[in-house]
């Protein structure tokens, strides 16, 4: 059980993490994509929001990964995933034939959260650069 204890928190950041990560990178690779997304969502000063995007997403989620700030960095990055989550997959007023697909992708971003929350609470663990779980 130690050993869980010890190894759990990292992969748990890990695997809560990648998916911010690769999201932040895919931003940076399609940059002009992804502020013609959000300024198709109707946001002010999309290039400055993806920008936001880009640090939160692979800013945080990096902290997330090595648990430095890990608490900070996951409430950013829960800040940012309520907001995309209603936002961007807003399944209660698209069409019908892209309502469940937006669900799941809301759904996703609601387990996310779970996810994010937990480290704000419980913190990063021992191992990490916070430390935070030293035993």
């Amino acid at each position: 059980m130690n050993t869980l204890h010890r190894f759990g928190p990292l992969l748990g950041r890990i695997l809560i993490a990648l998916i911010f990560v690769a999201s932040g990178a895919g931003k940076i690779a399609g940059f002009d994509g992804t502020v013609a997304y959000i300024a198709s969502k109707g946001l002010p000063l999309p290039q400055l929001a993806a920008i936001a995007a880009i640090i939160v997403e692979l800013g945080g989620g990096i902290a997330v990964i090595v648990g430095w700030k890990a608490r900070w960095a996951a409430a950013a990055m829960l800040v940012f995933t309520v907001s995309a989550a209603v936002i961007f997959h807003n399944f209660w007023s698209v069409p019908a034939d892209q309502a469940q697909n937006q669900m799941i992708h809301f759904m996703k971003n609601i387990s996310m959260m779970g996810g994010l929350l937990f480290i704000i609470i419980h913190g990063s663990g021992a191992l990490s650069l916070d430390g935070s779980g030293k035993k």
